[in-house]
């Protein structure tokens, strides 16, 4: 699959409040992959969807409180598929979960997942990602009903799905990674998955999911919050990641005020990966 894209190579001051900012009101136009570097990140759009407007929105880009500065670049006929197989190592984690790709050899380990990362977030390699692949390990999935917000590539539905979970529903407001779910869940024979494009706003009210995984960015949690605890079932759990050290007071402040009770929390290079229980 060969695509011309247009990358923009942003530097942020301070660069990771402001990255992660910026990459979640980014991911809101048609930038459909980001690349975190030293001095802050790299977004790359297809050039059949790109405009001149594109970063018209982007409210970070006028605030005071972030200095960043950027440059475009004519990216052509990048075949993707080549670059993954290139630069996609496998994921071991814990010796028990193997995240590979289909070019990667088979291996023994007791829920070998396969994946096409094309462009979508989730290959295992970023720490919130291979935390909360670690919390569904430590934790029972078995016939219980569980939500993926925000699945990007729906590894963490996958690995429910193989868990034993009874019904698993995926939800990415990117087209993209909505089209990548769909295939990976076929790839890897989860019959019980759901995938749905959009948003919070999608969700019922209704008490379902025994399980909630949100792995996204402080700032979208933060705002989706209530939402979120509206579809969980009382004593069901909920693990929020995507979001570092110093932003665990304002998660955990937001969780009290709607009813959730800490429980454990794991920590990987100052990312964070926080499970709470519903009263």
């Amino acid at each position: 699959m060969e695509v011309s894209y247009i990358a923009y190579r942003f530097e942020v001051e301070p660069r990771e409040l402001g990255t992660e900012i910026l990459i979640a009101e980014l991911a809101e136009k048609a930038f459909e992959s980001f690349e975190e570097s030293e001095n802050g990140v790299s977004a790359y759009v297809q050039k059949s969807l790109w405009s001149e407007d594109i970063l018209d929105g982007v409210q970070i880009l006028g605030s005071s409180d972030f200095k960043i500065s950027y440059i475009v670049e004519d990216i052509e006929q990048i075949n993707w598929n080549e670059e993954w197989e290139k630069n996609f190592n496998p994921i071991d984690v814990d010796g028990v979960c193997y995240v590979r790709a289909p070019f990667h050899e088979k291996t023994s380990a007791k829920y070998d997942i396969v994946i096409e990362p094309k462009m979508s977030f989730g290959t295992g390699h970023h720490e919130t990602t291979y935390m909360m692949i670690r919390h569904i390990l430590q934790n029972e999935m078995a016939d219980k009903v569980v939500l993926d917000m925000g699945c990007g590539t729906a590894i963490l539905g996958i690995l429910a799905s193989m868990r034993g979970a009874k019904q698993v529903d995926a939800i990415d407001i990117d087209n993209w990674c909505y089209l990548n779910s769909i295939e990976n869940a076929e790839r890897n024979a989860c019959n019980n998955m759901a995938i749905f494009e959009g948003d919070a706003s999608i969700l019922t009210k209704e008490e379902k999911y025994d399980i909630i995984l949100a792995n996204i960015n402080r700032n979208i949690l933060l705002n989706d919050m209530a939402t979120y605890v509206q579809c969980l079932k009382p004593a069901g759990s909920i693990y929020f990641s995507g979001f570092y050290t110093e932003d665990i007071p304002y998660i955990k402040e937001e969780a009290a005020k709607q009813g959730l009770e800490y429980i454990s929390q794991l920590e990987k290079n100052n990312w964070v990966s926080l499970k709470f229980n519903k009263a």
